[in-house]
């Protein structure tokens, strides 16, 4: 038990291992010059009359299109998933693309990375606590 007067400990906000943190690729990237080389995603928060929905996004940052996106009721792995799958079968599978997110949890999480690596593409993230990094 700790003495009285020692301070709380800090909360933990370490990353869980499986959620790895990918580099900020985007910030060295050269502006693309075709389709498929840059994909950026995040997700929005709506308000209905009904409560909340968050809608996932992927804009290619060439043409700047949206590519993929999904709506649901529920903030979570699925909701990115579901993004990233139209965006692919919307450009023909493409592969070798830069996607760059924000550190959520929902793109850091081994679903989604997985599934990144399974289409050739190459995870990139924001720096911490830089929204700046996002704005395409």
């Amino acid at each position: 038990m700790r003495p009285p007067e020692a301070p709380l400990p800090p909360l933990n906000h370490r990353q869980k291992p499986h959620n790895t943190i990918a580099p900020n690729l985007l910030a060295q990237a050269p502006e693309p010059v075709a389709p498929n080389q840059i994909w950026v995603t995040d997700i929005t928060y709506v308000c209905t009359q009904e409560g909340w929905l968050y809608l996932a996004e992927v804009l290619d940052l060439y043409s700047r299109k949206l590519v993929g996106w999904a709506m649901s009721d529920r903030i979570d792995t699925p909701l990115v998933l579901s993004a990233l799958t139209m965006a692919l079968l919307q450009r023909g599978n493409p592969t070798d693309v830069l996607v760059h997110s924000d550190r959520g949890v929902q793109y850091a999480c081994a679903d989604y990375r997985a599934a990144l690596t399974r289409a050739g593409h190459t995870p990139s993230m924001s720096r911490k606590g830089n929204c700046y990094d996002n704005a395409a």
